[in-house]
């Protein structure tokens, strides 16, 4: 399927945004109705040039996400096996311990994708229609790359229903009362990732206690 924008509204896409709002789609080109939510599609400016690969939801208002510049792209296993050693490779580079935030959506190349990796648990967070359409093979991919004791869903974000998704916790891999340990700054945690907020973690206030400690 091709998805065509209006006149001028690739400039975000070309300067490396990835969101395409429904209101700059060419719905005379590309009528919205003609989608279906979670739908692979390729992207084109009003001047029919490639612009990627997207996934849509006609119904929300960020309505595409862009994967790749690259037209025709499937979201297999091989696709996101690259993307998360990817992640991986950056990760390693600033954290000497396997306690992170591994996908963080936009920034490594899967909108709709948060994962938290406590050791041998991982903990997935899938968000839009797009990604819970290819679920198994993101599934697939994290198995073969970290080969988890413990793959956690934690589907139940306020932000599933705005893309017509349900809502459910569930233990993919393995058995888990949810409680993990995880060490940070030369500190060791224990949190909840079944019951916890969000994914059980906030990592991304590793540096805020570093710097309390000296407090």
């Amino acid at each position: 399927a091709s998805l065509y924008l209006k006149k001028n509204q690739e400039r975000r896409l070309r300067a490396g945004h990835v969101w395409i709002y429904s209101n700059e789609i060419d719905i005379q080109l590309s009528p919205l109705k003609n989608f279906a939510a979670g739908e692979l599609v390729n992207v084109y400016a009003h001047d029919k040039k490639p612009l990627g690969t997207a996934y849509i939801n006609p119904h929300s208002l960020i309505c595409a996400r862009v994967l790749t510049t690259r037209l025709n792209t499937e979201l297999t296993t091989e696709f996101f096996i690259a993307r998360l050693q990817l992640a991986l490779s950056l990760r390693e580079r600033l954290f000497p311990e396997p306690y992170y935030r591994l996908i963080y959506g936009e920034s490594d190349g899967l909108p709709g994708v948060v994962v938290d990796r406590f050791d041998q648990v991982l903990v997935v967070q899938i968000t839009t229609a797009g990604m819970e359409h290819a679920k198994e093979s993101l599934l697939n991919a994290l198995d073969q790359v970290f080969n988890p004791q413990v793959i956690v869903l934690r589907n139940d974000t306020l932000m599933r229903e705005l893309e017509g998704l349900s809502e459910v916790v569930a233990v993919v891999k393995g058995t888990t009362d949810g409680l993990v340990t995880l060490r940070e700054n030369q500190a060791i945690f224990q949190t909840d990732v079944l019951q916890g907020q969000k994914t059980g973690w906030f990592y991304d206030h590793r540096m805020n206690r570093a710097r309390a400690s000296q407090y």
